[in-house]
């Protein structure tokens, strides 16, 4: 008989590469209260609350706090190693464990999705203690199902109101702050379909942050072919992109090594670092292309009470667009405005008027928004993370950031170094601000046990 010749290999097409896990096959279908049944039905329950945790994109303390308030109330013993989009953790209970190694495909943020988990995890002993396992998982099934608040569009109108907020900030007038509007804008909605088809980190930072500088261009030569502006506005390109500023990582990064998680610490801040390098590299590359040489702002003029007036407005909107960027409900985003307002208004003066170095200045407002956050979230349960870090996201050095990669790639590696340190400093003093003010007000946080 012919020996028949095997047939090639094919490879496997349009499978995901994270596994999907299903968690309802670890329940065996006891009619059991979740608190009785086998360490494994239960040690999964607190996985999966750290996995949903994380997805949020909060930080290893806040992972690891959820974990062990769910392990306490079904009787077990948790420990768990934490990382960007990782974790590891192994349940004891009477000489007996069970380990599990959990993984994200990517690195989001989802603020109503987190406020939904803290709702779900403060209350379980309360609520969720008599259920069975597949009740519970249903619990969790339906935070995991909450849809995005937002459509594509509203995402990009926020960040386009963000980014155009944010220009004003760093001294831009009308005329910037339109083409931003409309860089930003296009920018961020071209970032959000991408990632809703679960385009990776590299090309959905790329191509949105080239979509935005190149609209910034064509709206700009628009204006200068209608009304002949001044060439000196090209200083605004920068602001267009600045919606990929990677904030909750920056923060969360600072948060978790004042912690000791400093697996977690370096994860994050290593995924924020390749964001902004690929961001202002390809910022840099269009600006080459398109022959784009922004400079310092023009003077806006403005004296010193109108200018307190229009930073405290421009402060509300920054950080109103990018809370809902980052899926908080509007009262959430308005409660976030009223105190990135306050925090980074007091930045700016202290800054301008007072002559204090941008860094301490940043730690101060950063330290006012942990201060003011905190108050927040005795009164409407919102989390601190939830708050602060949009309230913060605006102090955020993105134009330090740029200028350091545009001098360095033009090899002015004397300006470009200058301008990176200032934002390596401002970068630190942030989360430290919002690290003293969890000292300051958190008993919990405070204490390493």
């Amino acid at each position: 008989m012919k020996d028949q010749e095997p047939k090639p290999a094919t490879a496997p097409v349009n499978l995901p590469h994270h596994m999907t896990i299903h968690w309802h096959r670890f329940a065996k279908g006891e009619a059991l209260p979740v608190t009785q049944v086998r360490l494994t039905e239960r040690a999964t329950i607190v996985g999966r609350v750290g996995l949903m945790m994380l997805a949020c994109g909060t930080g290893a303390w806040r992972v690891r706090e959820a974990m062990n308030t769910i392990a306490r109330a079904l009787g077990l013993t948790c420990s768990a190693d934490v990382g960007l989009i990782t974790l590891e953790y192994t349940c004891f209970e009477n000489g007996r464990h069970y380990s599990q190694t959990l993984a994200l495909p990517s690195s989001g943020v989802n603020t109503d999705r987190l406020h939904a988990m803290e709702v779900f995890v403060n209350h379980f002993e309360e609520d969720c203690t008599d259920l069975t396992v597949h009740e519970v998982h249903e619990r969790l099934d339906a935070i995991q199902r909450r849809s995005g608040n937002f459509s594509p569009l509203q995402v990009g109108l926020a960040s386009a109101l963000a980014c155009a907020a944010f220009v004003f900030l760093l001294g831009g007038g009308p005329i910037e702050m339109l083409c931003a509007f409309f860089g930003a804008g296009v920018g961020n909605y071209t970032r959000r379909k991408m990632i809703d088809r679960h385009i990776t980190l590299v090309a959905h930072v790329a191509v949105s942050v080239a979509a935005a500088c190149l609209t910034y261009f064509a709206v700009f030569k628009l204006l200068e072919m209608s009304f002949h502006i001044a060439a000196a506005h090209e200083a605004g390109y920068i602001g267009a992109m600045l919606f990929v500023i990677p904030g909750f990582p920056f923060i969360t990064s600072g948060l978790d090594m004042a912690k000791l998680d400093m697996r977690s610490g370096l994860e994050r801040g290593t995924f924020a670092i390749l964001t902004i390098v690929v961001a202002t590299l390809t910022g840099w590359v269009v600006a080459m292309l398109v022959q784009f040489h922004p400079e310092n702002f023009l003077p806006l003029g403005l004296s010193f009470w109108p200018l307190l007036g229009l930073r405290i407005i421009a402060s509300f909107c920054g950080v109103f667009g990018f809370s809902i960027m980052f899926n908080s409900p509007v009262p959430m985003a308005t409660m976030a405005g009223l105190i990135g307002a306050l925090a980074n208004t007091l930045r700016l003066t202290l800054s301008s008027s007072a002559g204090l170095p941008p860094a301490a200045a940043a730690f101060l407002g950063a330290l006012l928004a942990g201060l003011l956050a905190s108050l927040a979230n005795r009164r409407d349960g919102y989390p601190r993370i939830s708050l602060t870090v949009p309230a913060i996201v605006i102090m955020v050095p993105g134009l330090y950031m740029y200028r350091a990669m545009f001098n360095l790639g033009l090899s002015n590696v004397d300006v470009g170094g200058s301008w990176l340190i200032q934002a390596a400093m401002m970068v630190v003093a942030l989360p430290l601000g919002l690290a003293m003010a969890r000292i300051i007000t958190d008993p919990t946080w405070r204490h390493a046990d």
